[in-house]
């Protein structure tokens, strides 16, 4: 019997969170600026190898963009046109790989990536920026995709690209983060940090950018939208790295989303549940205009 291969944590981030903790005590400011490197550098988890067969079964090519190789992946014919998926924060173009056979059949190529440092991709920095970058030379080169479906943080680049000026009528949002201070909290909570470095960060933010760092999270950016989006938003209500409470918040100010609301899912297995995946395609091919 073959023994099942274990895709536990990179050493890299059990090494960062036996160490942070004692570094923010002892050096204040070095752990301060160490946390500014794991914020924009994600870690690369292995692909397991369902996600290897799918990536082998891709039309697989590489795009230039800002500065960094990026590998897209698509999976059948566009009768219908394509559909574009965006992965999140650690994740890769493959972790879809349960949307290809659904979506094919239905007439819809299904296109995603490893974006920035990510995956096959290059780049040891990224940021929801650059992900918008990637979403718009997608479009820029395949035309207008009848939808998104983004995961956790590609949820987050997907409304920014958006208020940017990539157009795309129809964007599903899954498990996608919005509040601030929780998307922060959330990095702290993985490395042993203290929320004196997350108040730290945010001024740090401002400082940098001229901007709070509100006006970067998916809350503010989908009030300053230059058209009306049709939002759906998928969410499980046991989900603890994203809790739930980032779902209800986004609809408060932007009544115009669904939500989706799941049952012992998570935050991951949300996307390999077939009613999730059968919703997702019911929502690309409404009529509504």
């Amino acid at each position: 019997m073959t023994k099942k291969k274990n895709y536990s944590e990179p050493l890299v981030l059990r090494f960062v969170r036996a160490v942070f903790p004692t570094l923010e005590k002892l050096a204040p400011p070095l752990a301060r600026q160490f946390f500014v490197q794991i914020f924009f550098s994600p870690v690369r988890y292995e692909r397991p190898e369902k996600e290897k067969q799918a990536m082998a079964a891709a039309n697989a090519f590489w795009l230039p963009v800002a500065g960094e190789r990026v590998r897209v992946f698509a999976w059948g014919e566009a009768v219908k046109g394509y559909v574009l998926f965006v992965h999140g924060w650690a994740g890769r173009g493959t972790q879809f790989r349960k949307f290809i056979e659904p979506f094919n059949r239905a007439g819809w190529q299904v296109v995603a990536f490893d974006g920035p440092a990510h995956g096959e991709s290059s780049g040891k920095r990224t940021t929801a920026l650059q992900f918008a970058e990637v979403l718009q030379k997608i479009v820029d080169t395949r035309g207008k995709p009848q939808a998104i479906i983004a995961h956790s943080f590609g949820g987050v680049a997907t409304l920014r690209a958006i208020m940017l000026g990539l157009v795309v009528d129809r964007v599903i949002n899954i498990a996608s983060p919005t509040l601030g201070d929780l998307i922060i909290n959330s990095y702290l909570k993985a490395i042993g940090g203290s929320p004196r470095t997350g108040d730290w960060f945010k001024k740090y933010i401002e400082r940098t950018t001229g901007k709070p760092f509100f006006e970067f999270t998916s809350l503010y950016t989908v009030q300053h939208l230059p058209r009306p989006l049709h939002l759906l938003l998928v969410h499980d209500e046991g989900d603890m790295e994203t809790p739930i409470a980032h779902a209800h918040a986004l609809l408060n100010v932007y009544p115009a989303a669904t939500l989706h609301q799941t049952t012992g899912l998570g935050h991951n297995r949300i996307l390999k549940d077939e009613g999730v995946i059968k919703g997702c395609l019911g929502f690309v091919e409404a009529k509504e205009a």
